[in-house]
Parts: C-alpha cells; sequence; structure tokens
C-alpha cells in the first residue's frame, strides 16, 4: 500500500514517528524481497518448507539490528546480510549484490530519518513492478561440483510473495540454536554442516 501521508486542509502533514519507522520495515522487507538471490532461495525452498515466513522474519531482523545498534554501518549490514542467507537459506553469496541490498536499506534509513518518504515510495514501485523484472542467477552446488545455470526468463511475480499492509508489522522469528563446535584430539575444530 502506497505511502499517504496526513493532510490538514489540503496541506501535506510530516509523517509520523510510527508511519516513518512503519515505512522502514516495510521497505526493509521490500528491499529483501527484490534482492535476486533471497528470491531463487525463497521459490527453490532452501530454507525449508516455510522459506517465505523466514524472509519475512529476515525483514524483522534487519530492523532490530538498527533499533538495537544505531550505529550500524554498510560493512554490518552486508555481513549480516551474507550470514542470515547462509544460516537460514544455506546460500553463500558470492555476488556482491548484498552490497547494493545494504546501500538501499541505509538511503531508505538516512532519507526517512529526514522524514523524506521518496525512498520509500521508489522500492514500493519496485516491488510494484517486479513482474518486469527478470531473474539471471548462476547458482553453484558444490556438492557435487556441478555447476547449474539457471537464466530464468520467467516473471518473479508468482503470487506467493505478498507485501505487508499498512499497520502490519513482521513478527520477528527467534532464531536457531547453531550447532556446538567439535575438537578433535588434535585441536582441530570439525565443521559442522545443517542437515537437510
Amino acid at each position: 500500500m502506497a505511502y499517504e501521508a496526513p493532510t490538514n486542509n489540503g496541506v501535506r502533514l510530516p509523517p509520523t514517528p510510527a508511519q516513518l519507522q512503519q515505512a522502514f520495515d516495510n521497505g526493509i522487507w521490500y528491499a529483501l524481497s527484490l534482492w535476486p538471490a533471497l528470491h531463487v532461495a525463497v521459490q527453490n525452498s532452501w530454507g525449508g518448507a516455510d522459506s517465505s515466513e523466514k524472509r519475512d522474519w529476515f525483514a524483522g531482523a534487519v530492523s532490530d539490528l538498527f533499533n538495537g545498534r544505531q550505529d550500524t554501518d554498510a560493512e554490518d549490514l552486508e555481513a549480516f546480510l551474507l550470514q542470515i542467507m547462509q544460516d537460514e537459506f544455506d546460500c553463500n553469496v558470492e555476488d556482491e549484490t548484498e552490497v547494493e541490498v545494504g546501500r538501499t536499506i541505509l538511503v531508505l534509513r538516512k532519507t526517512l530519518l529526514e522524514g523524506d518518504v521518496s525512498a520509500f515510495e521508489t522500492l514500493e514501485r519496485r516491488w510494484n513492478s517486479r513482474g518486469l523484472m527478470k531473474a539471471d542467477v548462476r547458482v553453484v552446488d558444490h556438492g557435487d561440483d556441478e555447476v547449474d545455470e539457471d537464466d530464468d526468463d520467467d516473471e518473479m511475480d508468482d503470487g506467493e510473495d505478498r507485501a505487508p499492509q499498512a499497520g502490519q508489522q513482521q513478527a520477528p522469528r527467534e532464531p536457531r540454536e547453531k550447532p556446538q563446535a567439535q575438537v578433535d584430539d588434535d585441536g582441530f575444530t570439525k565443521v559442522v554442516g545443517k542437515k537437510r
């Protein structure tokens, strides 16, 4: 739903802090949903049967990151995005697209803190026109050392992704417990992978 600025006798009023926070939360969701790597991960259920719910939780986790640490910078955000993609979707993003997603979220935050909703409106327009986008993703499965190129010309709109409704905030989900590191007799730490 498009942001509608409150008016008083035809004069546009500045957004309230609650409206700005809602625009930030929804804008993060748009930015993540437009990320081709995450889109492919959700479409292919790399995060399990609840992959779309994980995407929604992911947006809430990014918002919580900023609420907990106001000084979060681009490097912190990019590392966080990559870590969640690895932990929750078993996806190692190597194309540096997290840089653009992080930049989009940081610009969104900066403009909203200034009371400007234009970055949010731009993201919302991009989301609404996502059917015009094409996905060009290269998937590498290191388990079989085979390369599968997926030049998907299908529209990204699969009917499954739904933008948050006005007034609706994504409920954060508790992160999964990480497996404990195992150290062998020689002092080497064994890497424990996710079970599928």
